[in-house]
Formats: C-alpha cells, structure tokens, sequence
C-alpha cells in the first residue's frame, strides 16, 4: 500500500456522510477536503521563478479575508464592494464571473481590521453556504446564485457581539449545517442543510474565530468547536455535549482562532494573549492532557499543519510579529523556528508547504523536521493577506483586499 492510498483510507470517516461525492481535486471548504489543510494532489512542480508561478490569470476583487473554494468548473468568492457583500460564482479556470449575489451590509470594523466577509464559503453539491461579518447566513444555488434560505442570526439568536465581526465558518455534517453562534441557548446551531429550518442548538459558548471539525475516535463521531471558552465536543445527531475543555485567556480582550487540529486520537489546540498551546487524548466523554505550555506553537489566527508526527505553524501575535515554526506533536518541543516569517496560511501538498504571508509573499518550503529548508519565494500581493489559500486541479488561488491569483503550479 502506497502513503499516499493509506493517508485517503483513513481520511474517509471525515467523508462519511457528505451530501456529494467530492472529486479528489477540489477545494470546496475552509482548508480543503478534510479541512486539515493538506492536499491529496500530484504532479506538481517544485520552486519557482523570482516573480513566482505561472499566472494563470488574475482579476480585481473586493475586501474581506474570506478564502476562495473550488469544486469542479466552479470557484466561489466572498468579498465586499462598496456597501454591499458579494458572493459571486465564477469559471475556475479564468476567474470569468457566471454570477453575482450581493447584499446590503453596514459593517464596521471598530479597531481598523478590514470591512470585509472573514468566513470562507463551503460548497456541497449543488448549494453554497456562506456567514458574512454581520451574521447573515446564507444558502445558494450554486450554478444560478439563486437564494435557497437565508438566516439573519444576529436579529434571530442575539448573539454578544464579537471583537471582528462574525469569522468562524460553518462546518457541513451530514445533511447538517453546524455554526458557533454564541447566544445565549444557541451557543452551537445545526441546521438542515437543504431547507435552514433548525434542528438543534446547545450550550452557553461564546463565539470564536476558529472553525469546527468533526472527526471519528474510536467508533465514535465527534464534533469539535474551539469557541470562545475552549474546548467542546458535540455529538452532531443531537448537539448532546460529550465534553469540554476551558482553554482560554484571562484577557477578556483575546480571541481563539485557530482550527483544532485533530491527528488519530488525540486534538491540538493554539491561541494567543498568553493561552498557549496544549495536546489531549480523546475519549468518549472527556479528553486526557497530553502536554501544554506557552513556549511552543501559540497561534494568532492560523491554522498549523501535520505532518508525519511534527506540527509546522506560525508562533506569536500578528501585531508583534510572529514567526514560523516545526513543532514535535507528542512533545511540544520546538525543533525550529523561522523568525520574521509572519502570519501566514499554509497548504501542505507532496512533502511540501505553500505559503502565502500576510505581507504578500508566496513561499514554498520542505515539510522538514530537522531544518527551516526554504525552496522559492516571490512577492505576489498586497499587504495584509489574511485569506486562506485553496489549491485545486493543479490552480492555486490566492488574494487580497483588491486582487484574486490564479497560479498554475503544474509542471
């Protein structure tokens, strides 16, 4: 059995139960396919010239930090024009636009951080879902843009009020469609994928920034959610809690971000203002430390990659400028670290890493535990990207506040 068949065997409990069958190329959701930022694709090349990959094409985009998807000849993006957020479905292989949704919004970002969507849209056959800065929920034709059902979650659930705006992205389960609201009584919200109506909603958490995963441990299937108080695990038929895990900071001015990271048995956690990062055990109904500190892998908003028993992120808060690091998952202790790096969001491809900066710059670097081994490394975009990447069918995409990439990485 090659790496590469195991790896997609043990990947198919995370695609169990999905509404489509995904083509192994695609892109359709927040950090791809299994939503562990890792691609399954082959036959791409390695380095590139000065000026970076072959450019497909590129085109104008509008603001917000929402990460292009991709599911066949469609590619779907979230950004704001003027008073206005638009999702706007386009030919993926030369960013021609077929169609356009766009809603009035008012929102306004109070500590200068960008007017724009933050959550990434998801793509299930032919519907595409996506959550704007101010709450609104929405569910569309994929092929027409045509409104299917549309929440106003502020208006319906109250929610408290979130430092950014609304940034976590729902998670499909199912025939489910799972958010952290954050309301009082809707902590988390599931919701019939295919008409909105609600089926369930649990718990008193707060809403994060990170986005939810679900994954199976030991026969049983797990959803996890690192909302504003830590650590919960919900049962997705029912929204029964099986545990939680309080992992947060002191500060009332902080933010939990990153996705949980969850490798076989155990989840990993990281986040900022003096939190930390920790690994735990999952059982059934509770989780078992592993390790924790704060001199590993806390990360600001981004999400870290495994592979092969090393995690590789990105340390230290965005505004104090943060750095890139390799980290042991069964240990914590750092192997290396790359200063001045920066935030960034990371797609790890055939032993790989793509990188794309917040300062612009697209890097490409060896999934190396004994060394930062730097390959390519070009300016592309503006300053700040805080979009996730996406890589489909051989494409990466990338953006800005003005600007979406499509680079051909075939060789």
């Amino acid at each position: 059995m090659t790496a590469r068949t195991a790896r997609i065997r043990r990947l198919m409990p995370l695609l169990a139960g999905l509404p489509l069958l995904l083509a192994a190329a695609d892109w359709p959701r927040f950090l791809g396919p299994t939503r562990d930022g890792i691609s399954t694709e082959t036959g791409l090349g390695k380095g590139w010239p000065k000026d970076g990959p072959p450019v497909s094409w590129k085109r104008d985009l509008g603001e917000g930090y929402s990460g292009p998807v991709v599911a066949g000849n469609w590619l779907i993006v979230f950004h704001r024009l003027g008073d206005e957020e638009v999702v706007e479905g386009c030919k993926s292989d030369t960013g021609e636009s077929a169609w356009k949704r766009a809603d009035p919004t008012s929102y306004h970002d109070g500590f200068g951080k960008g007017d724009g969507p933050r959550s990434t849209p998801v793509i299930a056959g032919q519907r595409v879902y996506t959550l704007g800065a101010e709450g609104r929920l929405l569910c569309l034709n994929l092929k027409t843009g045509d409104k299917v059902w549309e929440h106003d979650l502020a208006a319906e659930y109250k929610p408290r009020k979130g430092f950014f705006g609304v940034g976590t992205t729902p998670l499909l389960e199912g025939e489910l469609l799972l958010v952290n609201v954050g309301a009082k009584g809707a902590g988390v919200v599931a919701f019939n994928a295919a008409d909105g109506k609600e089926a369930w909603k649990a718990t008193e958490d707060g809403a994060s920034y990170s986005s939810p995963v679900a994954a199976t441990v030991d026969g049983v299937r797990h959803v996890f959610f690192f909302t504003r108080e830590g650590l919960l695990s919900l049962d997705p038929k029912d929204g029964a809690e099986r545990f939680r895990n309080r992992w947060r900071s002191r500060l009332d001015a902080s933010v939990n971000a990153a996705t949980p990271v969850v490798v076989g048995d155990q989840v990993f956690l990281s986040a900022c203002y003096g939190t930390g990062a920790g690994l735990f055990k999952v059982h059934k109904d509770k989780v078992e430390e592993v390790w924790k500190n704060d001199e590993s892998l806390s990360s600001h908003y981004d999400t870290s990659i495994h592979q092969d028993g090393f995690l590789y992120g990105v340390d230290g808060r965005q505004e104090e400028g943060a750095r890139l690091r390799c980290v042991e998952l069964k240990t914590g202790k750092v192997r290396w670290t790359k200063e001045g790096f920066g935030c960034a969001s990371l797609i790890c491809v055939e032993g790989l890493f793509i990188a794309l900066t917040e300062g612009g710059d697209l890097v490409q670097f060896e999934a190396n535990p004994k060394e930062y081994k730097e390959i390519a490394r070009a300016s592309v975009l503006g300053k700040p990207c805080r979009a996730p990447l996406a890589l489909a069918n051989g494409r990466l995409y990338g953006r800005d506040n003005k600007t979406l990439i499509c680079w051909n990485l075939k060789k």
